[in-house]
């Protein structure tokens, strides 16, 4: 470490202080968690593993009763690591259940507020007061070869099933000249790809510019790639595609949840569409994007699903052709309209037909490998290491593969034409061109 980071460090006369980030639950979360952590970073911390750390941060999720086990089993272990470090909770559970949060122990400190956790940080380390997501790039502590830009916090669609509009509160979007200066940052300091993330970005509006507005003007910073983290399926618009299909450095690929392929567990979800027009806008996404690769969220065992419902599901997932799915089982979640329906679906139940959607997954992932055997991609290099047989790149593909070359002249952040071969431990091989 060297320049005005190490200066700090050394007027301090004591080690830099350590720091673990653990983030659970969706893609805006781990954004945030990257914003704290460069945040960190640029004040003369060192992000290291949880049992070395002097202060353990964990971003929470709240969706399901499950997320929230989760979150409180991750505090509890950060609380019984050998360092003793103090542990920072934040995320959607902190914001709805602080005291709860609080309860599990004297070292747990509770802050709601994502923007305000490196100061608290700062604080009861008592050596900084953090700098932006951008004085730590600049460092060059945080280059980030693909990195996430949060454009939109918050929900309004309350889905039956879903406690994070409560968590989050109503859409809210970051201007657009702040999403533009923090995409140029990351440009200058050597970020290939950005993907643009929220928590409903269909909803996004600033400046008078909505999501398409938004990409063409990120498109203009000369950011190489350009990829959209989840999009609802009725956000689809004839003109955001229109704009997808005429901007080259958009990623041929989208996240569309489903969640069900039945019309009765949809409208029990409050999913606002049904399976039919949701097919419909799938259709319209292949129609005006060539090669484009689907991915998507599906839950099983909500309350009233039944076996021909499930059926549905699996029919609709087959038409599709999706390339990945992520399957999850519903957890009941206190506090949302679902926890109080009746027809609960037995655990077991549910245990089964996600263990039978997640065969089809594997299913879908193997026939997409199969398809892109020898065919040609974009790789955008994220880390290179040494193998058994010299050195080897990992990357992402446009259509959000994994693949991997013979390193010797490349680099993280290298954008590559190579070829793609065969599936290895679900990492394709490929050829340089």
């Amino acid at each position: 470490m060297d320049g005005p980071v190490a200066e700090r460090a050394r007027h301090c006369e004591r080690p830099a202080p350590t720091v673990f980030v653990r983030t659970l639950g969706c893609k805006v979360n781990r954004t945030e968690s990257e914003q704290i952590a460069a945040a960190l970073i640029g004040e003369g911390a060192v992000l290291g593993p949880e049992e070395e750390a002097d202060v353990v941060v964990i971003n929470t999720c709240t969706v399901t009763g499950e997320a929230d086990r989760k979150a409180r089993k991750a505090v509890r272990h950060a609380l019984g690591a050998a360092a003793s470090p103090v542990v920072v909770v934040t995320g959607c559970l902190a914001a709805l259940d602080a005291k709860g949060l609080e309860s599990l122990g004297d070292r747990v400190v509770v802050e709601p507020d994502k923007e305000q956790v490196a100061a608290r940080v700062s604080a009861l380390l008592g050596v900084w007061n953090p700098l932006s997501v951008v004085a730590a790039v600049r460092h060059g502590e945080g280059f980030r070869v693909r990195a996430g830009v949060k454009v939109e916090d918050g929900c309004d669609a309350f889905c039956a099933y879903c406690i994070v509009p409560f968590a989050r509160g109503v859409p809210r979007s970051v201007s657009a000249q702040g999403v533009l200066r923090e995409v140029e940052d990351l440009v200058a300091s050597g970020t290939r790809e950005v993907v643009l993330t929220g928590i409903n970005i269909g909803r996004y509006s600033s400046e008078g510019l909505g999501l398409a507005g938004l990409v063409e003007a990120v498109a203009d910073t000369g950011v190489r790639r350009i990829r959209i983290s989840s999009i609802e399926p009725l956000d689809l618009t004839e003109g955001l595609l229109d704009v997808f299909a005429a901007t080259p450095q958009l990623c041929p690929h989208l996240h569309v949840p489903l969640q069900s392929g039945s019309d009765a567990v949809l409208a029990s979800m409050r999913r606002g569409y049904t399976a039919e027009e949701y097919r419909e806008r799938i259709a319209m996404v292949r129609q005006r994007i060539a090669g484009v690769a689907i991915t998507t969220d599906v839950m099983v065992g909500f309350p009233g699903e039944s076996p021909r419902d499930f059926e549905d599901t699996l029919e609709l997932v087959e038409e599709v052709g999706f390339t990945r799915l992520h399957v999850f089982r519903y957890s009941k979640r206190e506090g949302t309209a679902a926890a109080a329906m009746p027809f609960q679906v037995a655990p077991e139940e549910s245990v089964r037909r996600a263990r039978v959607l997640r065969g089809r997954d594997r299913h879908l992932r193997a026939t997409y490998a199969a398809l892109r055997r020898g065919q040609e991609a974009e790789l955008l290099v994220e880390e290179v290491s040494n193998g058994v047989a010299g050195r080897v790149a990992v990357g992402t593909t446009g259509d959000y593969l994994r693949a991997s070359i013979g390193a010797d002249d490349v680099a993280p952040g290298d954008l590559l034409r190579v070829r793609l071969g065969d599936e290895v431990c679900g990492v394709l091989v490929a050829e340089r061109l």
